[in-house]
Order: C-alpha cells, then structure tokens, then sequence
C-alpha cells in the first residue's frame, strides 16, 4: 500500500512540476499540457484503486481489520476523487471510458470467485469507480451525486458487516439465525448497491446510463450495464447465503449476546434503500 500511494504521488507531483514548466504556472485545475493531464489522471486513479491499477487494493483490504477497512474504502478515496473532478474538463475522454469499462468488467469478473467479504467488497469498490469514471468527463456532477451514494451505501454495508461479525461467505449463514432483522436489512443493502430497482443504488447507473445515451454513447452504456451483471452474480450469492442457508447449528434465541443495537446502522440503511422516489428533488439540488 506504501509504495502504490507513494509512487501515484510521485507522478502527481511529477505531472505538476511538468505542467509548471510548460505553461508557467502551478494551478492544478488548468492543466493545457496533453502529457501532463494524463499523467495525474493515471496518478489519481492508481490512488483510487481503478482498473487497471487496482492490484493493491483486494490484497491491501483483505488484511485490514473491518474498521480500517470501512476507512480505506469510503474515506480515503475522498481526496483523490475530489481532484479528479476538478480535474474533469482536462481529463482525456477517450482514457476515462477505456479505465471505466475495464474497472466494471475487471470488478465483477474478479469477485466472482472469492468467499472473503473484505475482497468482495475491494471488488466492488473498484466496480463502482468504473462508473464513477466513465461518466466523469461527461458529467462531473453525475460523477459526484454516484460517488456520494457509494460512500452511504458502502459505510451501511461494512458496519452491517462488523455487527455481524463476519468474515467469510460461510459465516454469513449464520446470520439469520443471530440476528434476522439486521440480516433482513443487509440483504437489501446488497441488492442496493448492486443498482436493482427500485432501491437507492439503482439510481446512479440509470442517470449514468441515461447521460451516456444523450451523449451517443449507446453501444458503450450497453457493455457497462451488461458488465454489472458480473457484480449482480456475487452479490446474489451473497443474498442467497444469508437468505437461503441455513447453518446446521441454529440458533434457537432471538438475538445473541454479542448483538446490541446500533442507531447508526438505521440511520445509514434508510437512505441506502429509499431516496429512489426523492429522486426529482435530489436532481432539482444538482
């Protein structure tokens, strides 16, 4: 993680020292250089974790406890994607759509075969910020508004999670049995942020899609939204586990010792379910 961080920041700097000596100036929101742009975009994309670039972060979070984990997922990625969006209107399109195809096949192709939450959630993420990317020169706001979502439908996902107390796809089933409601809730947080309607998480890939399809783009909002059918194959199999199977050792008591109750997680569920029908309004603030 060390050296990924420092070496995509190396190249941030390296980029501003070059885009200083061609045009005279130090701003980092006016980048004319062609060479420059794409250096930094490569720079603040490694720091994300977007495909191609994403070889740390399955790795980096699934030795993470899930607190850290929570962390390195939601708040560390706050910084770079703020610069990236400032960045939007020197970004080369043509590299945006390229990394965003290539992060949301490569994020669902990748999960698919592990049974560790905290590398299915890695997967995820790097799903996600293919969206996030793709739509990112067409619309910044877009853009922001998903990245938003994400970070409220990931927190609920991984508080669930350590709540739970889970690490692996196996003890999911014992989930139900511990604790129903939670399991209930989580399991429409999964198919949330998998983009089903009519939840939260649908939200964002519609507006995606739709602006794509303004901008021509058909044939390319076709591949995305066939590649999230990649990432809708492990979060059902998720949903399936904690739904469906039953662990051989029930638990007979409503609720385990272990399990005490937290407004937090009722404060993050509600909005990662429901803002679809407050959509007009959200889109009246953007």
């Amino acid at each position: 993680y060390f050296l990924t961080q420092a070496a995509a920041s190396a190249l941030i700097l390296f980029s501003s020292t070059l885009n200083a000596w061609l045009t005279g100036e130090w701003a980092i929101n006016n980048y004319t250089c062609f060479s420059s742009a794409i250096l930094l975009s490569i720079a603040l994309t490694m720091k994300l974790g977007v495909a191609p670039f994403h070889f740390w972060l399955p790795e980096v979070l699934q030795g993470l406890t899930l607190q850290t984990g929570l962390i390195l997922s939601t708040w560390q990625k706050i910084a770079p994607m703020i610069l990236l969006i400032q960045l939007s209107q020197s970004i080369n399109l043509n590299l945006m759509l390229t990394l965003g195809l290539l992060s949301t096949v490569i994020g669902g192709w990748g999960g698919i075969n592990q049974t560790q939450i905290r590398k299915l959630l890695a997967f995820s993420s790097i799903a996600h910020l293919g969206w996030m990317v793709a739509i990112l020169k067409i619309s910044p706001q877009l853009t922001l508004f998903n990245f938003t979502l994400y970070i409220l439908m990931t927190s609920t996902l991984f508080i669930t999670f350590l709540n739970l107390n889970t690490k692996n796809i196996s003890e999911l089933s014992t989930s139900w049995s511990k604790t129903p409601t939670m399991t209930a809730l989580s399991l429409l947080s999964l198919l949330s942020l998998s983009g089903l309607p009519p939840l939260t998480g649908f939200l964002p890939k519609w507006m995606i899609a739709q602006e794509m399809i303004k901008q021509d783009l058909t044939m390319f909002a076709l591949i995305i939204l066939l590649s999230t059918l990649l990432s809708l194959f492990f979060y059902l199999r998720l949903t399936y586990t904690m739904s469906l199977t039953l662990s051989p050792n029930s638990i007979s008591s409503s609720s385990t010792w272990l399990y005490t109750q937290k407004t937090t997680i009722a404060a993050l569920i509600i909005p990662s379910l429901m803002l679809l029908p407050v959509t007009p309004t959200m889109l009246s603030l953007m």
